[in-house]
């Protein structure tokens, strides 16, 4: 906003001055010129811009944002998947992408440093819902020294993922740009979807995935992101249960996974020696024929553009012959 207000007061002058001179100002302007007030104009044009947030608090953006402190690590991702590097100066601890996002100002984890936000001088935070009702007080912190707050919403599927790239790409100025992030999302994972579609259901896989290791096992069940991306490549999820169980040993080793996938990986040594090496799965599928295999955590748990790069990475884990 204030960039358009400094090129209308220049335009003025720069027609008082020309009008001083005897000279017209209602002169044509060269073509170069007239491309860039048509698209500072575009531009104004989005804003203000009113948005419902995830916690359904009206969230009113008055111009497009010059500085972003992004407070989870999926909004970081969402914000240069856009394009926004420049524009982010602030991010949690946790963010370790893009590598341009680990130069950039920590403002904490869990526990957020209020003040170092507003030392940022933020247009605009983005917040998540998964942590927002344990934060509320430090938001409110910062909507009461003037910080525009938007919570983006905790996605549990592919389409609230897209609808969380919508929802940053719309309160940053670039819905176009997130228009067609996601168009190709969409694109791909269709890919994905159609080539699993192909396997013949003998050759459908068990998977089990472990999501923290021994002695305390949790793994994803029904009505899980994860359980969705397994049925997107057409993999049988051996866990039945709802949510994010913890798992008696025994258990798994009864339903006798084909495959066995952990997520693990960057933050514990060794998953699938780990896995391997258990007492008593030696008779599992998926350790007898070596198929035991870490995916990136990141990759296939972060509510971002990454996220179905993770469903393939998934499907080359689990089927590896057709996804090649």
């Amino acid at each position: 906003m204030k960039k358009f207000y400094s090129l209308l007061l220049a335009m003025l002058l720069a027609a008082g001055v020309l009008a001083g001179c005897g000279e017209s100002a209602e002169q044509p302007k060269d073509n170069d010129s007239a491309k860039e007030d048509q698209s500072a104009g575009e531009e104004e044009s989005e804003f203000p811009v009113t948005i419902k947030d995830a916690l359904d608090n009206e969230v009113v953006i008055e111009s497009k944002p010059e500085r972003i402190v992004s407070m989870i690590p999926s909004n970081t991702e969402i914000a240069f998947g856009l394009g926004l590097g420049e524009e982010v100066v602030g991010v949690s601890d946790f963010d370790n992408y893009p590598a341009e996002a680990t130069e950039k100002e920590k403002i904490g984890g869990m526990e957020f440093n209020v003040e170092k936000i507003i030392s940022l001088n933020p247009d605009l935070v983005l917040a998540h819902a998964s942590s927002a009702h344990n934060s509320e007080a430090g938001l409110q912190q910062l909507r009461d020294a003037g910080v525009t707050v938007l919570v983006v919403n905790d996605a549990k599927s592919f389409d609230q993922v897209f609808e969380s790239i919508e929802m940053v790409g719309t309160a940053a100025g670039e819905k176009e740009q997130a228009e067609q992030l996601v168009s190709d999302m969409k694109s791909k994972l269709d890919e994905i979807k159609t080539k699993a579609q192909g396997i013949k259901e003998e050759d459908r896989k068990s998977v089990f995935v472990e999501v923290s290791p021994a002695p305390e096992i949790y793994t994803a069940g029904t009505n899980t992101f994860m359980d969705e991306m397994l049925s997107a490549i057409n993999a049988k999820n051996i866990i039945t249960e709802e949510g994010w169980p913890k798992m008696d040993p025994e258990a798994i080793i009864e339903r006798n996974p084909d495959v066995i996938i952990t997520t693990h990986g960057y933050y514990t040594e060794d998953a699938v020696g780990n896995v391997m090496s258990r007492d008593g799965w030696q008779d599992i599928n998926a350790v007898k024929n070596k198929q035991v295999v870490d995916v990136d955590s990141d990759m296939v748990t972060r509510s971002g553009p990454r996220i179905v790069e993770g469903v393939e990475e998934l499907a080359k884990a689990v089927y590896p012959d057709v996804f090649k």
